[in-house]
């Protein structure tokens, strides 16, 4: 029997409710508060198990306890994903088993979204060499979700800023959400590659919520771009990019980022030359960001001499987190 499943993250019983709502289903809860200690509590049905794991981290949890545990169910599974569990990592993790991922939803508490989304305070978790900022673990599963709840009543700028996160994804209330996730089907994972940085986002203004779109033809240099990528730090939701660096002509990078939170890494060898990055704004002068990032870009002079120059680069291979 197939497994389908429907990733629940964000808390506030979203999980439960569907479940609830769903004959038949199966309700899967991880907690991984002991994890340090090698120990990770998981309920089916609210049948509780506490495992405890040789190695204690995450990618173990996945590949020993909720992989097996998925293929074994069949049927409709709800999995209600603890923070330290991300919708796109357990996505990545099923591509090749026999389990069809029907739905990823996400719970957004719109009293506090948007500071946590902005802020660079750092995840509570108890996953050892956990560097995660909470805001890229809010964005990241906002982000990646088929369909989003909205606890609480939303403002029109926590509005504005979800309608360019994460443009056409239907926002819904625990009622409806049953009937939404029932008729979804779940589009393919975005490429970092190919795929288009708007996301068809608008980039027309609302209030103090914008879109930044910058393109340049040139390569930046790799020194003052490290400068410059702190005007992304400050009252930016979330920024993507795909860039090259005169010290690194034939790579192809991405840039993310998450209130105070930003990561870069190699994803390919470089076929053009074109520099894109996209930022979702919140009280930020667009002006300056748009103004930092091309006083980063390299001088005619600099470009003429690439070959000659021997440029600092803070990005280099070894300096990066691979993403």
């Amino acid at each position: 029997m197939e497994t389908v499943v429907v990733l629940v993250a964000g808390g506030h019983g979203v999980a439960t409710s569907l479940w609830c709502a769903s004959p038949g289903a199966v309700l899967v809860r991880y907690d991984l508060a002991g994890l340090r200690s090698g120990v990770v509590r998981r309920w089916v049905d609210g049948s509780l198990e506490v495992l405890e794991l040789e190695h204690g981290c995450v990618s173990c949890t996945l590949r020993h306890d909720l992989l097996p545990l998925l293929d074994a169910l069949g049927g409709h599974v709800i999995v209600d994903l603890d923070p330290a569990l991300e919708p796109e990592a357990v996505c990545l993790a099923l591509t090749d088993r026999p389990v069809r991922v029907a739905a990823v939803v996400t719970a957004v508490d719109a009293a506090t979204w948007l500071a946590e989304a902005t802020g660079d305070e750092e995840l509570v978790s108890d996953v050892p060499g956990d560097e995660r900022t909470l805001a890229q673990v809010v964005v990241g599963r906002t982000e990646f979700a088929d369909v989003l709840v909205v606890v609480g009543e939303p403002d029109p700028t926590l509005n504005a800023v979800l309608d360019r996160l994460s443009p056409g994804v239907p926002r819904v209330s625990l009622e409806g959400l049953p009937a939404v996730v029932a008729g979804l089907r779940r589009v393919p994972r975005f490429d970092q590659v190919t795929g288009s940085l708007l996301r068809g986002a608008p980039l027309d203004p609302a209030g103090d919520v914008g879109v930044v779109h910058f393109v340049a033809s040139r390569p930046f240099h790799p020194m003052r771009l490290h400068v410059a990528l702190d005007v992304l730090l400050d009252g930016v939701v979330r920024g993507r990019g795909r860039l090259w660096l005169v010290s690194q002509p034939d790579a192809l990078l991405w840039l993310e980022s998450a209130g105070g939170g930003l990561h870069m890494g190699e994803i390919g060898r470089r076929t053009d030359g074109v520099q894109e990055i996209v930022a979702i704004t919140w009280k930020a002068a667009e002006f300056e960001i748009v103004s930092a990032l091309r006083e980063a870009l390299v001088t005619d002079e600099e470009w003429a001499l690439a070959d000659e120059l021997d440029f600092v680069d803070p990005f280099a291979e070894h300096e990066m987190e691979e993403l």
